[in-house]
């Protein structure tokens, strides 16, 4: 089982650039796959998420090309074009695509099993069946758990669905059946998510009515193929945020990220902290915003994180957890149960690891209360278990800008899942960052 040993650094510094938008790169394949004509990507997430999607649209009858790094050529097939792939679809570790997946082929005339990883294989699929299944969709799990066994040949009727928890998942699942259903689908979310699956929809032609937490899809009669430009990760430069924060050096430049007002949530949160933020060279890659983010450090203040930003930054809780041990005073996190059935119960984990390393927290049902110690070092060092989740083993890497001796994390092989390229680009930012088998 591979490992890091993080070693103490002073600060970060310099510019990074992070991997194309994961969330961003899955659909576009989804899309592509079923549109009419041939849907160019540039700057497409070369990761084991989306590449498990990538085999997946291919079983299913979708010739996708790779003309050169970053690039992704998508010949679409079809609103109806897809094919049995007469095996089950293995996900790999990403429950996106899994949620995603399974709406989309709730629609079709042909049976389809979805399966995963191990760690994949024990998240709840659930709360994606169930609004499928008032849609006419026949779905079928283990206990709520994969395998994701979808019958074929339903008619889907559209449907009015008020979701009990606010997910991007769920709601692109509902969304994505809705393409095959017999009338408009709406989706009406508790809190706004995440809106790429909307803003992508459109792209491809489709009739849809986004307004803040409510969202109405007109079935279409086909999608038409456009050009997509993938923007940088805002998940994965969060990590370089929460380093150029804590650190005692000059500061970071990331470049090129994404700035979906659904995805920076984290921006909203590390500003009401205190962070020294500038969001610079604003542009656009296709549908979604873009710019350069500099980040400098700063002492940082613990707040109460208010709930309606916490599903814009549910992904990278992780980081500001980290960033909060960092903090002068008190953070508490609510609200933020959805953290519990993550790659990991992030909780959890989060909080074995901050304790492991003799930061004072303790685990509420729903977040974390975090005691912060803003000068000298927040973190012992010592050994932390990722438990196979990505996102713990990144941020406890950014934990040795504040650390008295070096942090060994163990499990960290799922990190190339969502951030290729994750060591030299930590190790540009100023880490001393080492994997060892």
């Amino acid at each position: 089982m591979s490992y890091y040993i993080a070693q103490p650094v002073q600060g970060a510094a310099g510019a990074v650039r992070v991997p194309g938008d994961k969330s961003v790169s899955h659909r576009s394949l989804m899309l592509g796959g079923i549109a009419e004509g041939t849907t160019e990507v540039r700057g497409f997430l070369e990761s084991e998420d989306c590449l498990a999607t990538m085999k997946a649209m291919r079983a299913l009858g979708v010739t996708i090309e790779r003309p050169g790094q970053f690039e992704v050529r998508v010949h679409g097939v079809g609103l109806r074009g897809l094919k049995a792939a007469g095996h089950a679809l293995d996900m790999g570790n990403s429950g996106t695509a899994m949620r995603l997946m399974t709406g989309l082929l709730s629609g079709q005339a042909f049976d389809s099993e979805l399966i995963g990883d191990a760690s994949l294989m024990q998240r709840p699929m659930e709360r994606a069946a169930a609004p499928l299944r008032q849609m006419g969709a026949r779905i079928a799990t283990l206990n709520g758990k994969p395998p994701v066994r979808i019958t074929g040949g339903t008619t889907l009727k559209g449907i009015h669905y008020d979701l009990p928890v606010a997910s991007a998942q769920v709601k692109s699942a509902v969304l994505l059946a809705g393409l095959y259903g017999n009338g408009p689908t709406t989706v009406v979310e508790p809190a706004v998510t995440r809106d790429h699956t909307e803003r992508m929809l459109i792209a491809f032609g489709c009739a849809v009515d986004a307004a803040e937490g409510r969202v109405t899809l007109e079935p279409p009669q086909r999608l038409q193929a456009c050009s997509l430009e993938v923007p940088g990760d805002f998940s994965s430069s969060a990590f370089f945020l929460v380093a150029g924060s804590i650190g005692r050096g000059p500061g970071l430049t990331i470049q090129g990220v994404g700035i979906n007002p659904t995805r920076t949530g984290l921006l909203d949160i590390l500003a009401l902290m205190g962070a020294d933020l500038r969001l610079v060279n604003h542009r656009s890659a296709g549908a979604e915003p873009v710019a350069d983010i500099e980040v400098r450090p700063t002492i940082l203040k613990g707040i109460h994180v208010p709930e309606h930003l916490v599903p814009l930054a549910i992904d990278e809780f992780p980081a500001l957890f980290v960033a909060a041990a960092c903090a002068e005073g008190e953070t508490i996190v609510t609200g933020a149960e959805e953290l519990r059935v993550k790659e990991s119960d992030r909780i959890a984990v989060m909080a074995e690891g901050l304790k492991a390393m003799g930061v004072d927290c303790e685990v509420l049902p729903d977040g974390m209360r975090i005691q912060g110690r803003p000068t000298g070092h927040a973190f012992s060092g010592g050994r932390i278990d990722s438990h196979g989740d990505h996102r713990i083993a990144m941020s406890f890497s950014v934990a040795s800008l504040r650390a008295a001796a070096p942090i060994e994390i163990a499990d960290v092989a799922n990190v190339a899942t969502s951030f290729p390229g994750f060591l030299q680009t930590a190790r540009a930012a100023g880490l001393d960052l080492a994997e060892h088998p």
